[in-house]
């Protein structure tokens, strides 16, 4: 018997969206196990699985058909997506190169033993960061290296500035598939990438100024302030930003410390000095694993309040996306200091969403959960936390949460404002 894959919409669709899958032409009642796999561009292979049973009519939808074991359980139609783990330890899966899909094969194979053989039926779903019309264009303009991406039509659009954690290089998977929700995005390298300082031991908050300007500058982007978009070491960075420089309307920062890390950042003749670390404090799982959570000395205290980002500055609205199982540091500490210093200085106090079971690395929807990877700056692999239920449905809130707060303080894409000319 051959059994049908259905997947709607057909074919492909943009890695933030959800897809149903359908499997018609089984028999009744039959049990199945589902297998997804995926190969990223160094040839690594993820894969997850799940047990089903077909409905009396030969059909199984997974928005209707609980999971019954697997590499999840429950009614998760995106399971198989979120769920996708890697062959190889410590591997994260990310886009390089946004300009190809993701192509996801879907398996169904007969039965529920601990590994079914027989193939009843296939197909390819392939996921794109790029939605048609989107256009990437990269930015080499005086010291900026970065990738614009501008939603199809002539514009003006909502601007955002978006940057990545510490080793990344230029990560364009974000941006991109932001700029197809209608906003003009630019990816902003930092360090280690082309030209730029191979270490973040001294950042100059002027670069990130001429990021803003440039971008503010565009004839496709609307002002008169932009939006940041941060995570991780990204996250300060755009509480700097927002701190010491003009033309900041709206910053999210996700999984961010309200501390300066691991440099220093001068802008002008002001520096912030990192905050230090007790390396005494890591700690070690169980299973061998690097636990840093508690690695980043306090910044209330002692000299580490030098490092405290004077947020107070900002003449901005702030977002903090939260993962409250986040090992790498303490975001939910750091996103209520914020919080805190705002209002001691008479600022709005700003919007904080909280995720239980969620890790450090709160990508966009249907990113599998990254649970340990090599960290760049320690040098060995350390774990992220979270849960992958819990952070995948966390991953699906957050980025609604963005582009709704982005749309309301940058300007909306359903009501476009009338052009001034």
């Amino acid at each position: 018997m051959a059994a049908t894959v259905i997947l709607e919409p057909a074919g492909r669709c943009s890695w933030d969206e959800p897809a149903n899958i359908v499997v018609r032409g089984l028999a009744p009642v039959q049990k199945v196990t589902l297998r997804s796999s995926l190969r990223d561009e160094k040839g690594t292979l993820f894969q997850a699985h799940a047990r089903y049973c077909a409905d009396r009519g030969g059909e199984l939808d997974l928005t209707r058909a609980p999971a019954l074991g697997g590499s999840f359980a429950g009614l998760e139609p995106m399971g198989l997506i979120w769920a996708l783990e890697p062959e190889k330890p410590f591997w994260r899966l990310v886009k390089r190169d946004v300009q190809t899909p993701f192509a996801v094969e879907l398996e169904v194979l007969e039965g529920h033993e601990p590994e079914p053989q027989k193939v009843l039926g296939r197909a390819v779903h392939e996921r794109y960061f790029l939605r048609p019309g989107v256009r990437r264009e990269p930015v080499r303009a005086g010291r900026l290296r970065a990738t614009l991406f501008l939603p199809p039509g002539p514009g003006p659009f909502p601007g955002v500035v978006d940057i990545s954690e510490v080793g990344a290089g230029l990560p364009e998977y974000r941006a991109s598939l932001l700029a197809g929700k209608g906003f003009a995005v630019m990816a902003l390298a930092y360090y280690n990438y082309e030209d730029l300082p191979k270490s973040i031991e001294i950042l100059h908050l002027e670069y990130f100024e001429e990021a803003v300007n440039y971008l503010l500058n565009r004839p496709e982007v609307k002002g008169p302030g932009l939006g940041l978009l941060g995570i991780s070491k990204g996250g300060d960075l755009c509480l700097s930003m927002a701190s010491f420089l003009k033309g900041i309307t709206a910053a999210t920062i996700i999984n961010g410390c309200v501390a300066n890390i691991g440099g220093v950042l001068q802008y002008k003749d002001e520096t912030l000095p990192p905050l230090s670390i007790n390396r005494n404090r890591i700690k070690v799982t169980e299973d061998g694993l690097v636990d840093i959570v508690d690695v980043l000395n306090c910044p209330l205290e002692g000299p580490d309040q030098k490092s405290f980002i004077p947020v107070e500055r900002a003449e901005c609205t702030f977002l903090f996306l939260v993962g409250l199982d986040d090992h790498n540091w303490k975001s939910e500490f750091y996103a209520n200091e914020a919080s805190n210093r705002l209002q001691a200085h008479g600022k709005e106090k700003p919007q904080i969403v909280f995720y239980p079971g969620a890790g450090h690395c709160i990508e966009p929807p249907y990113f599998p959960m990254c649970r340990a990877s090599m960290h760049s700056l320690l040098g060995s692999p350390v774990i992220w936390g979270g849960e992958p239920r819990a952070h995948a449905v966390a991953q699906v809130d957050a980025w609604n949460q963005l582009r709704t707060f982005f749309h309301k303080h940058l300007g909306d894409k359903e009501n476009p404002m009338p052009q001034q000319h």
